[in-house]
């Protein structure tokens, strides 16, 4: 298990879509030079662990697999082995749901029994046809879990729809109450308790999820205006323990240089 580490949210704060944010890389490099872990938390349930991290790496990044943890697989603790699930999402949440014995169920395909839960994430595919899948499971009594219900998620320029988006649309079509996974939600305060002994400070660009979970892991919130927060924002709940332009400004900050 981690000493001392740093959570460090992606989207919005390392990259905005495929683009690394300038000074990421050289801020990274500080905060272990420091002595300080790093490990990057992302709510994007689309991508595998090895996506993250060969994405990170074509950004001058190091990191192993370990090193990187996703809203796929808080979801994932979620459900239970054996489980057949209809899956509206990208690779990364099949893979992790797999890896935690659960049977995946895709939209249009077919099984011997019904889907026990609806899990959705991310998924540029989303159509009417997954709606209905879903609704028809969820009328028929699965339970629905979201991987995470950010309504948005960051790019240069703008923002695109999130999986809070989708999500959205299947629990109203369903009539469904979700459970939902990622930041800040009890399933990724949990999956960090098992890997880090120690979280002082979490990175990221959007005061709901990042800040809150901060203050459930007890930790300090560090701010960045690269994501979703404009930098003329007014008054913030919660409000960060410091804030800076982007990450390599709050490093310097906090660790010196």
């Amino acid at each position: 298990m981690r000493a001392v580490t740093w959570v460090l949210d992606c989207d919005g704060v390392i990259w905005l879509g495929d683009e690394v944010i300038e000074g990421a890389p050289e801020a990274v490099s500080r905060i272990r030079s420091a002595g300080v872990s790093a490990v990057f938390l992302t709510n994007n349930s689309y991508a595998r662990r090895r996506d993250h991290v060969d994405k990170l790496a074509r950004m001058g990044i190091e990191a192993r697999p370990e090193d990187v943890l996703t809203s796929a697989m808080a979801a994932a603790r979620l459900l239970e082995a054996g489980e057949l699930a209809l899956v509206l999402g990208g690779p990364g949440v099949i893979e992790e749901l797999e890896a935690a014995g659960v049977e995946v169920l895709r939209p249009g395909e077919r099984s011997a029994r019904a889907p026990g839960v609806v899990v959705v994430g991310f998924d540029p595919e989303f159509d009417f046809a997954s709606l209905s899948a879903a609704t028809s499971a969820l009328r028929a009594g699965a339970r629905l879990v979201a991987t995470n219900d950010d309504a948005t998620y960051p790019i240069r320029g703008g923002v695109l729809p999130g999986a809070g988006s989708l999500v959205s649309a299947v629990a109203t079509a369903g009539g469904a109450v979700p459970s939902v996974a990622g930041k800040p939600n009890e399933a990724t305060v949990g999956l960090l308790r098992e890997q880090v002994a120690e979280v002082s400070m979490v990175v990221g660009d959007r005061p709901s999820t990042d800040g809150v979970l901060a203050g459930r892991l007890g930790s300090r919130f560090g701010l960045v205006l690269t994501g979703v927060t404009p930098g003329d924002h007014g008054p913030l709940s919660p409000a960060p323990s410091v804030e800076a332009d982007d990450i390599l400004a709050l490093v310097k900050a906090e660790l010196g240089g």
